[in-house]
């Protein structure tokens, strides 16, 4: 019964293998999908992973692009938030889409699509990935927790290694668990920044006229590097693995009608996640606005100076608290994403199989070491520039995640009926190509000096 179940759905769509055993098999179709009922019902089943993949476009590698924008522009950037969330939005239902169709995640497509040679190269700049990603979480967690407990970045990154166990806990209570974790963390960063920009009182006019895209962005060179950075750096290739592999937790009818149904709940579940990540990421630009910009405090580059500057300008000694509390919600929850994306990478590209406690020392030691060797060495601007590093290096894998998905997406002989109409997959090319360009500019400007 086991590996009839395992089966289903990988024949016939163009992959080398003709059985394959999934990624997360702990939870590969724990979460049951009603067949009858109502509509609410059903997308209720769905509701949860949207939320883990939005974890990926609110994590603290983000935060200094915006907080720059918001205090040196004001609200002009907030079209480029909205831009970035959009394309966010049309891959991650691609990769739904993608993984409901052939029952496969995006590193076991690749390793059966292409050579061995290739697909080891691809593995390499994945795990190149999630490194990166889990270094943003370890140097914005111990940032965290110096602003809200006083405690040194180098005791905040070691203590960053003891969350093994709260994965490890989730875990073994179901994938429900797990997202309601993650949903918690981003609920509770939502009620911080919603407290923030009240104490703040933001311009109405200001943040509407914002999202409407300006020819200043274009012309003036310092506000499109700005622009960028927010648009190249919101699409994490760690995401499109991680969604390929978490949609397949909901046990939905492998046959035509079953899968276009699960089409249309997974992603409607992911644009309303990313929707709220399209909240989060303008409050933080709206907030840097609100406070810096409008009191002519000059470009805040700088988290720590962010939070520092808080509580004289907005004068109550909350504010900067509950920016603390949001950046440490934020790392929790990536740590949690983080992990299960490298375990699907790992399975999916090499089915190679660790113990998840092992997978996420493994993971997290190689964040850790080059953390407390550049504090210890350059202190806080030394945690600074490695987060600086950390999206570059994601900037420099990107490409490599996209790429194969939109390829993959495109196949007929893949995805049969259930490929996404044309303009979709148009859309998608126009993207991918918009996201390498932006990304290798972000690439050369950190080369060159001019990030």
């Amino acid at each position: 019964m086991k590996e009839e179940k395992l089966a289903e759905g990988t024949s016939g769509d163009g992959f080398r293998d003709a059985l394959e055993t999934p990624s997360l098999i702990e939870s590969f179709r724990s979460v049951p999908v009603p067949t009858n009922g109502s509509f609410f019902r059903r997308f209720f089943a769905f509701l949860g992973p949207g939320f883990l993949v939005s974890v990926g476009y609110m994590d603290p590698g983000n935060w200094a692009t915006s907080i720059a924008g918001g205090s040196e522009f004001g609200y002009t950037l907030l079209a480029a938030v909205l831009v970035s969330s959009l394309m966010a939005i049309l891959l991650q239902a691609l990769c739904a889409r993608f993984a409901i169709v052939t029952g496969r995640d995006l590193a076991q497509a690749c390793r059966d699509h292409y050579s061995k040679p290739v697909s080891f190269v691809l593995w390499v700049l994945a795990e190149l990935a999630i490194i990166a990603t889990d270094l943003a979480e370890v140097i914005g967690t111990a940032i965290g927790l110096q602003l809200l407990f006083g405690l040194p970045l180098i005791w905040g990154v070691t203590i960053t290694a003891f969350d093994v166990f709260l994965i490890l806990y989730l875990q073994s209570k179901g994938f429900r668990w797990i997202e309601a974790f993650v949903v918690a963390m981003i609920m509770i960063i939502a009620v911080c920044f919603v407290g923030q920009l009240a104490l703040a009182n933001p311009s109405i006019a200001g943040i509407f006229s914002g999202f409407i895209p300006s020819v200043e962005i274009v012309t003036d060179n310092r506000m499109l590097f700005l622009a960028l950075g927010i648009l190249g750096a919101t699409v994490m290739p760690h995401n499109l693995y991680l969604h390929t592999g978490i949609v397949q937790t909901r046990a939905y009818q492998r046959d035509e009608k079953g899968k276009r149904d699960a089409i249309k709940m997974a992603t409607l579940d992911s644009s309303l996640a990313l929707g709220f990540a399209l909240f989060i990421n303008a409050s933080i630009l709206i907030l840097a606005a609100a406070a810096f910009y409008d009191s002519e405090q000059g470009v805040i580059e700088d988290i720590m100076d962010a939070h520092a500057l808080l509580e004289p300008l907005l004068g109550t000694s909350i504010a900067p608290i509950l920016f603390a509390v949001a950046l440490i919600a934020s790392g929790l929850s990536s740590t949690v994403t983080a992990t299960m994306a490298g375990q699907i990478i790992m399975e999916g590209f090499l089915r190679l199989r660790l113990h998840l406690a092992v997978r996420r020392l493994i993971t997290r030691g190689t964040a850790i070491i080059p953390a407390v060797i550049m504090i210890v060495l350059y202190g806080e601007k030394g945690a600074a520039n490695l987060l600086v590093l950390s999206q570059v290096v994601l900037s420099m894998q990107l490409p490599f995640a996209v790429v194969p998905l939109v390829i993959f997406s495109m196949d007929k002989k893949k995805m049969g009926n259930l490929r996404a109409p044309n303009w979709v997959l148009l859309m998608a090319v126009l993207i991918a190509i918009l996201v390498i360009l932006l990304n290798t500019k972000l690439l050369l400007d950190f080369v060159t000096g001019a990030y």
